[in-house]
């Protein structure tokens, strides 16, 4: 993974930065430290058991590093997860989230972390995963929760650090795009429910605040985690509404049916 100096990120980010490539090296760096590794974990915990319910042939992780795999432990055989750019060491092929190069309706399970709030256009790039997202197929997003403690200390952040640079996408704003895509909400999750501090010594905590947050079902969890399906549209077979005409009787003339008289 290519490492960048504090002065020469800052110098491209300025520049109107991050490319795929420079967010991928900034995500790296980001889950490399102690705060970026308890995130992880944290969502790791709440991913596993949700993913080992859902079966198929191909799943399909779309993110922003490609070394930051949810879906390792997926009963699915077939794992795809793109790189964003080529670097030295990449194992995977490379490919943009907003332009997989998949066929259409081909995954049965589809899992969005945090790309949609690493994104200059979160429509088309959820659009892209529903397009390739079999009928009947499940999608997981993963994305930062702007009303929590995460979106609250995001207001008082540099925007050129990771995760702060992020959207931070509201459920309910997901929800209504999730809706017009004819993706059906199956259940809604939240975690991240430490602080989020930098201190190693503050984190040790983390674990015990995520099972009191998930314990007490808190809404204000630092990410939420929705899962949805692709609606199936039932067949309606078009009955024809015209009246069935009848057979008119067939009329035998007259003339023929009288018989004439012999005087």
């Amino acid at each position: 993974m290519k490492l960048l100096s504090k002065h020469e990120t800052r110098r491209r980010l300025l520049r109107g930065l991050p490319d795929s490539d420079l967010l991928a090296t900034l995500v790296g760096q980001w889950l490399q430290t102690p705060q970026g590794y308890e995130v992880l974990q944290a969502e790791r915990e709440i991913v596993t058991p949700l993913l080992s319910r859902l079966f198929g042939y191909h799943i399909l992780q779309v993110g922003c590093n490609e070394e930051c795999s949810l879906i390792d432990n997926s009963p699915v055989g077939h794992k795809i997860i793109f790189s964003p750019t080529w670097r030295p060491g990449t194992r995977h092929a490379i490919a943009d989230n907003e332009e997989l190069p998949l066929a259409t309706d081909s995954i049965d399970v589809v899992v969005i972390h945090h790309a949609l709030d690493f994104t200059d256009d979160s429509h088309r790039l959820l659009r892209e995963a529903t397009r390739v997202l079999r009928p009947g197929g499940k999608m997981l997003i993963i994305g930062f929760n702007p009303y929590s403690h995460w979106g609250f200390w995001k207001l008082f952040k540099r925007r050129i650090n990771i995760p702060w640079r992020g959207r931070f996408i509201s459920k309910g704003r997901l929800l209504d795009w999730l809706q017009l895509l004819d993706l059906q909400i199956d259940s809604v999750n939240y975690g991240l429910h430490f602080l989020p501090l930098k201190f190693s010594r503050l984190l040790k905590h983390a674990k015990r605040m995520e099972r009191f947050g998930s314990k007490i079902k808190s809404p204000f969890g630092g990410a939420y985690f929705i899962l949805c399906v692709n609606q199936v549209a039932p067949i309606t077979p078009i009955l024809s509404k015209w009246r069935q005409i009848r057979a008119r009787a067939t009329v035998i003339p007259v003339a023929e049916n009288t018989r004439a008289k012999i005087h």
